[in-house]
């Protein structure tokens, strides 16, 4: 999750003492987690309202700030600001596939996803490689590889202007003033349907949008603002009344939550067990590893035959278990090459469910309404976050050392494992009965 350390503005060599370090921990990282939980939902509405192509301009320009701090800022408050700014960038990523989806057919969603999420492990992996390379064989500084960073980003914001502007959007800007006036729109199942805000909820509706000309003389009228908040709670109550999508939706949130604390938080623990000054490091080589890994077990989840609807839960509860295993021996072996292979194991593990999850949401929605799903876990993965962060990390809180820390984490994994556990063995049982009743039942009629 986090592309940067800001232990390198302080010094370029990462040759900090620990309780400097435990400074950087417990009161600048958490700075981007309330930033990013306080920033999402605004960013989200906005991101609609101005059609993600400002939103992303001013992601890009987010990060530039960032970079830019993290080369020049000097002191605590200014890398508490740079923090800040990193909230802003993370919490507005939601913007690019936002436009993404809203350029192309409903049939190229799968093919998109595919590509951005291939982009993204590509990125991350090329940049990691490159930077473990220039580190440890050219010999380069940090302060170098941030400069790098900070024209890649820089090259990223100047194509951002030359994207087009979209026409609509998901819910400030989804109905043209052409379909107010049409009598009816087809669905997709060949009706007529006359009363359009209703139609609005119909798959299909979006792809049928997006072939109205845009050329018509009457402006699209201004959006009901109050109408738009009561649209965005129904759905919210529609999709998540089914069953499937509200057990995986939990997972989800409880699980990234966890990731983004032992991600956010993992170099601290390396830096304890194998200083960075005493020895050569390898964290962008595991980073690498660990994602071209992830990224081999996410296509072999396209062979995976299961019926996530019986074997799911249980499925969470065994991975769930092989996390929270990873992470303890993370945390309790003081040997680097071991957390090296613990994380790798980790990240493997969490991409691989991740990807399924996403899938089990698609499949189980009963409306076009991704992003609202994925921002709502999202939200609920950092609000907990944040709860976590306040007791375990800040220097408000309790304020605990980096190996206490992932103790607790372990410990955060075990028992969603547990729930699990609790929860797939109540629907196996459940679902054996019911199909023992209808064997019973089909008998006696039989008979």
């Amino acid at each position: 999750m986090r592309h940067f350390s800001v232990v390198d503005s302080d010094c370029q060599d990462s040759d900090l003492p620990l309780p400097m370090l435990a400074v950087v921990f417990n009161e600048i990282y958490p700075v981007w987690t309330y930033s990013y939980l306080v920033l999402l939902f605004p960013v989200f509405l906005a991101t609609d309202y101005l059609r993600y192509k400002l939103v992303i301009l001013l992601q890009g320009l987010s990060l530039i700030v960032t970079w830019f701090m993290l080369l020049y800022a000097q002191g605590l408050l200014a890398i508490q600001f740079l923090e800040f700014f990193y909230g802003v960038a993370t919490a507005t990523e939601i913007a690019y596939y936002s436009y993404i989806y809203s350029v192309v057919d409903l049939n190229m969603y799968q093919k998109v996803t595919s590509y951005c999420r291939s982009a993204t492990l590509v990125g991350f992996t090329v940049g990691s490689v490159l930077g473990q390379i220039l580190v440890s064989m050219a010999g380069w500084s940090l302060f170098s590889l941030n400069v790098i960073s900070l024209t890649c980003v820089s090259v990223a914001f100047a194509v951002a202007w030359f994207l087009p502007m979209p026409q609509k959007s998901l819910f400030f800007h989804h109905v043209p003033s052409i379909c107010q006036r049409m009598n009816g729109i087809k669905a997709q199942n060949g009706g007529i349907i006359t009363h359009t805000s209703a139609s609005n909820h119909l798959p299909g509706w979006e792809d049928i949008e997006s072939k109205i000309p845009l050329n018509m003389e009457e402006p699209e009228p201004e959006p009901d603002r109050l109408l738009v908040l009561k649209v965005l709670w129904n759905d919210f109550l529609m999709c998540y009344s089914s069953r499937p999508l509200l057990c995986w939706s939990v997972w989800w949130a409880l699980s990234t939550c966890g990731y983004f604390q032992v991600v956010n938080y993992t170099q601290g623990l390396w830096e304890k067990v194998m200083p960075s000054r005493s020895a050569a490091i390898y964290n962008g080589g595991v980073e690498a590893v660990s994602t071209l890994l992830g990224a081999v077990a996410v296509f072999a989840v396209g062979y995976i035959k299961i019926s996530w609807s019986t074997w799911g839960e249980m499925t969470l509860c065994l991975c769930s278990l092989l996390i929270a295993a990873s992470v303890y021996v993370m945390d309790t072996v003081s040997n680097i090459w071991v957390c090296y292979t613990s994380y790798v194991v980790f990240r493997i593990i969490y991409m691989l469910l991740i990807t399924i999850a996403t899938f089990q949401i698609a499949a189980n929605l009963s409306m076009e309404r991704y992003a609202l799903v994925f921002g709502v876990n999202t939200f609920i993965a950092l609000a907990l976050q944040t709860l976590l962060t306040v007791i375990v990390v800040d220097s408000s809180g309790l304020g605990l050392e980096i190996t206490t820390q992932f103790l607790i984490y372990a410990g955060y994994f075990a028992l969603i494992a547990v729930v699990f556990l609790a929860n797939g063995t109540v629907s196996i049982m459940k679902k054996y009965r019911k199909q023992e009743d209808a064997e019973a039942s089909s008998q006696g009629t039989t008979s």
